[in-house]
């Protein structure tokens, strides 16, 4: 298919522009780098870096959707590694597309409610660049962090300054430990995120509040593999996950 009706499409579907000016996200989302015209292979990935577009090119992909892409504001001289990664997009004839904030707030394909839903989740409400719910019982602390391992298959560090038992939880993929004071306002017992930091780490303790870091990378796999699924869906493009984890 043509690069511009896919382009158009996800726009629409993601609502990038839209998405991208409300949340003021410094990520250019949309086209990045444009490649060939026409579209006959996806690549999905988490990160648009050297490994991965080596990867991209290897499995003949020509349309990269990343979550993490190339520009993130600001003037950025195209040098040194910045340089490489385009000149191997170019060289490889590789679309890239690149879709941040909008992904992570989606309500169908975005990393937050897929991992709200598989933690089973209900009467999911926007909570900063997430969602919050509630469980339909209260769960065992290290029950969750079971369950993040097996859905993320990163082993999880858990924080407890809160209950044993949770009910409702905040899911904030990435990196939004700060979020840790807004999450217990909101009424969470947990707030569920990719990376922790040290700043956030006596807060949480001194508000009684529960965190669980399942990794930034891991948590942030589930909005490209969706989407890249619901295209093949609409369009019938085979697509690949071009896989390089972070351990972090």
């Amino acid at each position: 298919m043509h690069r511009d009706i896919l382009v158009r499409w996800l726009d629409e579907f993601l609502k990038s522009r839209e998405i991208t000016k409300q949340l003021r996200d410094p990520s250019l989302n949309g086209l990045q780098v444009e490649g060939r015209e026409q579209v006959h292979k996806i690549g999905a990935a988490v990160d648009a870096a050297q490994a991965t577009i080596d990867k991209a090119r290897e499995q003949g992909v020509d349309f990269m959707i990343v979550h993490h892409g190339l520009f993130w504001g600001g003037d950025m001289p195209v040098v040194g590694i910045h340089k490489r990664r385009l000149e191997a997009l170019f060289q490889g004839g590789i679309n890239l597309y690149a879709s941040h904030l909008p992904l992570d707030v989606h309500p169908e394909v975005g990393n937050n409610a897929l991992i709200a839903q598989a933690l089973g989740l209900q009467n999911l409400e926007p909570f900063e660049v997430g969602f919050i719910g509630n469980l339909f019982r209260p769960h065992a602390l290290s029950e969750i962090g079971d369950r993040l391992g097996q859905i993320t298959g990163m082993q999880c560090l858990i924080h407890q300054g809160g209950p044993n038992e949770v009910t409702r939880v905040a899911v904030v993929s990435g990196s939004a430990s700060d979020y840790v004071a807004q999450a217990k306002a909101a009424g969470a017992e947990l707030l569920i995120t990719g990376e922790p930091k040290h700043q956030n780490f006596h807060p949480t303790f001194e508000l009684g509040m529960n965190a669980i870091y399942a990794g930034h990378y891991d948590t942030e796999t589930f909005g490209v593999k969706a989407l890249a699924e619901r295209i093949e869906r609409e369009f019938g493009l085979p697509w690949v996950f071009l896989e390089h984890p972070t351990g972090l």
